[in-house]
């Protein structure tokens, strides 16, 4: 493992990162059973009874949101592609935008706990709300995946575990904790974690920004130089289409991972969820700007980062250690501050995982107790105790079938597993949510339509990409089914979704309830009715 670390002069010390890892976690453990509540309320459980502030829950939005792969995977991309690995950063970014104009204020006046509340206000519930499900199930279970065997893969870096065996304890050890979470604190205890994780990423990242810079006299330009000086691509690592401008499949490959980035981002159930939790639409709205700042933040600090990386570890090295390019976070750590700093980097990384897992969980089980168990099987009459009972046992059978899927998805392509989650989202949730927000002739017919037609474009067209067969880094790279050419679905799927709730519209036999509209309306732009 030295061989593949820094200068000679810094070692990997295992024993340090799984120290701070075990403090982090015990620290979290102990937040998280101070903040639950054990009272067997669904209002309690899923939204934390709405007692977050917008800077509160801003702050956990963007725990929330970060993701080993924001953390870890767009450091890695702007060190070994530059310009073009930094456009991630931009479409995430620019997705809160999208939330704070279309969808925070609107979502949290019109619903009460899931996605499904705002899709069949005025719609059927039991046809409306099973297709809701359904899309959060399948994003939260492929977003989750993607964590899960992030960690399985990160380990071996940050821990120096190599073997299968080992990788796979760490995935079990990463659900067990991750359900724990969950289950001792619902909604507030999870969000406190949020918080924890999102503090600590922003401060670990602003640390190496700042001794990263210091080491070129806290001059930019001479990082940059650095940074082309030690890279294959030359002074090309500052210019555009490094990684998507080969040929006119990879620009329009851009486009429509952009178009899912964007739009998929704005309609993440676990996001949405989010907006539950806070008092009333303007905390909504305040939260979505705090969020926003965070992330600037955070990626003008990766973009630091990444070609700090480039400069001061270099390609080889980067692409000779176990995460591949996901380790030039880490790899940098142990150049700027050594094993302490590299310790703390891992801690960091860690709980990412942990957070996010944590946070795609309770989403999950709050939208399969909430709208399949309270309102389809028990039509909306279920105790609430039973309920929160029902949501703790679909946290623990998700976190099994994480646990497993993370394990055999194991060094299979992480990148394909969040695409998916973030194509499907755009495709099957936010045609169906300005529609039902902004369009008066929408009916139940479009809703199913749109939810079921983009889910099923979006799986269908990924399943015959070059992301699973086809190509050398495909997932089944020996074997060649794939006839769309696009490794992103985004730019085919998202158009057919809004499509087909269109069609679905006017094909459908039963009409729009005006009054239900006018209800709808009003509650969305007013607050009126929505409780607060």
């Amino acid at each position: 493992m030295t061989t593949l670390l820094a200068a000679g002069s810094h070692e990997n010390n295992p024993v340090v990162n799984i120290v701070v890892f075990a403090v982090f976690v015990a620290i979290t453990l102990y937040v998280v059973y101070r903040a639950g509540n054990r009272r067997s309320s669904t209002s309690h459980y899923y939204t934390a009874d709405s007692s977050f502030s917008g800077r509160q829950n801003g702050i956990a939005l963007s725990g929330d949101f970060l993701s080993a792969a924001s953390f870890l995977g767009i450091a890695g991309a702007i060190a070994m592609h530059g310009y073009d690995g930094f456009l991630y950063s931009i479409g995430f970014l620019v997705a809160w935008l999208v939330d704070l104009l279309l969808i925070a204020e609107l979502l949290r006046n019109t619903g009460r706990f899931t996605m499904g509340d705002v899709l069949s206000f005025r719609m059927k519930q039991r046809p409306v709300r099973a297709a809701s499900a359904t899309s959060t199930l399948v994003i939260s279970f492929f977003y989750m995946l993607a964590q899960m065997a992030g960690a399985g893969g990160l380990i071996a870096l940050l821990l120096d575990v190599h073997t299968k065996l080992g990788q796979a304890l760490v995935i079990m050890v990463v659900g067990v904790v991750m359900v724990a979470y969950v289950l001792v604190g619902g909604m507030k205890g999870t969000t406190w974690v949020q918080i924890i994780k999102a503090s600590i990423l922003l401060v670990a990242s602003t640390l190496i920004t700042v001794f990263l810079l210091g080491k070129f006299g806290f001059s930019f330009s001479n990082l940059l130089s650095a940074a082309t000086e030690h890279s294959p691509m030359g002074k090309q690592l500052l210019e555009p289409g490094g990684s998507y401008g080969r040929n006119g499949t990879t620009k329009l490959d851009f486009v429509s991972l952009s178009l899912a980035l964007v739009l998929g981002i704005a309609a993440l159930p676990h996001v949405l969820m989010r907006f539950y939790t806070v008092p009333n639409a303007t905390e909504a709205r305040r939260s979505v700007v705090w969020a926003t700042v965070c992330m600037f933040i955070f990626y003008l600090c990766t973009l630091v980062i990444g070609f700090g990386a480039a400069a001061l570890v270099g390609t080889d090295e980067m692409k000779s250690a176990p995460g591949g390019e996901n380790s030039a976070a880490p790899l940098l750590a142990l150049h700027v501050g050594g094993t302490v700093l590299l310790g703390i980097i891992s801690a960091v990384a860690f709980a990412t995982i942990l957070a996010v897992v944590a946070g795609l969980t309770i989403t999950a089980s709050a939208s399969f107790a909430h709208d399949v168990y309270a309102n389809i099987f028990k039509k909306g009459k279920a105790e609430p105790a039973d309920e929160v009972r029902v949501a703790r046992l679909t946290a623990v059978a998700i976190g099994v079938l994480a646990i497993l899927g993370g394990i055999l998805a194991n060094g299979q392509n992480v990148a394909f597993l969040v695409a998916l989650a973030l194509a499907v989202a755009a495709s099957a949730n936010l045609s169906t949510l300005l529609y039902s927000l902004f369009w008066k002739r929408f009916n139940t017919t479009g809703t199913l339509w749109a939810i079921y037609g983009g889910l099923g474009a979006c799986v269908l067209l990924v399943l015959f990409s070059p992301v699973v067969s086809g190509a050398p880094d495909s997932i089944f790279p020996h074997a060649d089914f794939q006839w769309f050419p696009l490794k992103n679905p985004g730019l085919v799927s998202i158009p057919f979704s809004f499509l087909c709730g269109a069609l679905g519209t006017f094909a459908g036999r039963g009409k729009a309830d005006p009054a239900k509209h006018a209800e709808m309306e009003v509650r969305s732009l007013t607050g009126i009715g929505s409780g607060t």
